[in-house]
């Protein structure tokens, strides 16, 4: 009978519902992701407390949560270490810890308690290539449907791109609000690109300029300008 660091790791794929489950965080029990249909969340894992790299995500995570929640988007953490741990963890970054200028730095959203590794398994956080006991670093972004959108895993040792994190929400947001595609290195602001022309008709048009709007380079490579103000509009909370 396989244990269950012996069970192969699972992963759910990009486009299904999140796997559901209830644990208790640092900031009570939660539902997931139940308790947060209707907004946007980034579900990420981390190793273990008290380690550097960790702390320097929490710390700059915590420290965005404002901008993260402006884009109607939550944060949840998640390891396998017990609350008690977690907790301590957190009151010591608070206390004592500074970072790139970052100080008296409160983790406000909820840390996942997960020492039977229950939820890493039904995430594949677990990569027995690189420890058959902590959770890499997987960021999973999930809609307000409860479907996963983008998923990202680092390995043990690379701390995460907070910016690049923040970009990718904006943008996953930006093509659902404006049926659109952001290219590479897209912010708002940037051109994004239009669906491939669905005929020859279509593109034919296209290519002739009649379509109001849009700068095609070939029949299927076709972009347009987004303003800015009208995405960060859209998608920002006041």
């Amino acid at each position: 009978m396989e244990t269950l660091q012996e069970k192969p790791a699972t992963m759910p794929r990009i486009g299904d519902e999140a796997p559901a489950f209830t644990a208790m965080t640092t900031q009570g029990e939660i539902h997931f992701p139940h308790d947060y249909s209707g907004k946007w969340v980034i579900l990420f894992s981390h190793p273990a407390d008290f380690t550097p790299v960790c702390t320097s995500e929490f710390m700059t995570f915590a420290s965005m949560e404002s901008r993260f929640n402006k884009a109607n988007c939550m944060l949840v953490g998640l390891s396998v270490d017990g609350l008690y741990s977690h907790i301590a963890w957190l009151r010591t970054i608070k206390d004592k810890i500074e970072f790139k200028g970052m100080k008296n730095v409160e983790v406000k959203f909820p840390l996942i308690e997960d020492i039977t590794m229950k939820v890493a398994q039904k995430y594949g956080m677990i990569q027995s290539g690189e420890s058959e006991t902590q959770a890499v670093r997987a960021v999973f972004f999930i809609d307000p449907k409860g479907i996963i959108r983008t998923i990202i895993y680092y390995p043990l040792s690379l701390g995460r791109n907070f910016d690049e994190l923040y970009r990718v929400l904006i943008a996953l947001q930006t093509s659902d609000a404006f049926s659109v595609a952001t290219p590479a290195d897209w912010n708002p602001g940037d051109d994004v690109i239009i669906s491939p022309a669905g005929s020859c008709g279509m593109a034919q048009d296209r290519m002739e300029g009649r379509e109001e709007g849009l700068e095609c380079k070939d029949w299927f490579f076709c972009t347009k300008k987004l303003d800015k103000a009208m995405v960060l509009n859209t998608i920002l909370k006041s």
